[in-house]
């Protein structure tokens, strides 16, 4: 399997995502576009990426800040995303940079493109949905759920999977039910699986380290909530 950094620019911002393929098989595959949690590209994504490279997928962990920023707590997580949640259009074009680079890289079928995220690369996947991107499927994982531009009638062409913890502080049963009614308005192809005695960043073993109530890995939510995504993309990608 190969695994090298990427570069790539959304206008004046350079990026440095990771390119995850098993450079023994040949011909043109789906892309999986992995979207990271708050705290920039880490080591979580970069797993995740080459885990989907082994399922024989062109994995790309994308870069959310530019020149590959990671935080070192969150408190400079909030201050790194805040200036994309609050600008929409921004949020949009940086996840559209990393897609078109994903897309155009040589050992991928663009006809087949799939984006994921954790937590804020969830609402990332999310966004790229709600703006019709050309995608066969969007998976979240403990991502947020609420948006400023919802989904227009008809605009969604991805097919949606969402995996929640029902304890989630930061994803309520309020955003839960928006969702949902946005996404039935829409028109959208959409499942969602909420996974019971569960919170947020549930996939990522390095949560609990932070200490806090609200972060917490859960073992069998990552399993079956990958699994759910294996089961997914065999579906779309078919």
């Amino acid at each position: 399997m190969k695994s090298e950094t990427i570069e790539y620019r959304d206008g004046d911002v350079t990026l440095r995502g990771a390119i995850c393929y098993d450079e023994t098989k040949s011909g043109k595959r789906p892309g999986v576009l992995v979207n990271p949690e708050a705290f920039g590209l880490g080591p979580h994504a970069t797993k995740r990426a080459e885990r989907l490279a082994q399922l024989g997928y062109v994995a790309l962990a994308a870069d959310p800040y530019g020149n590959g920023a990671v935080a070192k707590d969150l408190q400079e997580a909030m201050k790194l995303a805040t200036p994309l949640f609050e600008n929409p259009d921004k949020l949009r074009a940086r996840a559209h940079s990393a897609l078109k680079t994903l897309a155009a890289h040589p050992q991928v079928d663009a006809s087949r493109l799939a984006s994921i995220g954790f937590c804020m690369g969830g609402t990332f996947s999310l966004e790229l949905a709600r703006d019709g991107a050309a995608l066969r499927g969007i998976v979240s994982f403990h991502g947020g759920l609420q948006t400023q531009r919802p989904a227009a009638a008809g605009g969604v062409k991805a097919k949606i999977l969402v995996c929640t913890g029902n304890e989630d502080p930061f994803v309520p049963a309020d955003q839960v039910k928006g969702f949902i009614e946005e996404m039935t308005k829409a028109g959208a192809n959409w499942e969602l699986i909420t996974f019971g005695g569960t919170v947020h960043s549930f996939t990522n073993p390095d949560a609990d380290s932070l200490k806090m109530p609200a972060l917490k890995y859960n073992k069998t939510a990552d399993e079956r909530s990958w699994k759910a995504m294996t089961d997914f993309f065999s579906e779309v990608f078919a």
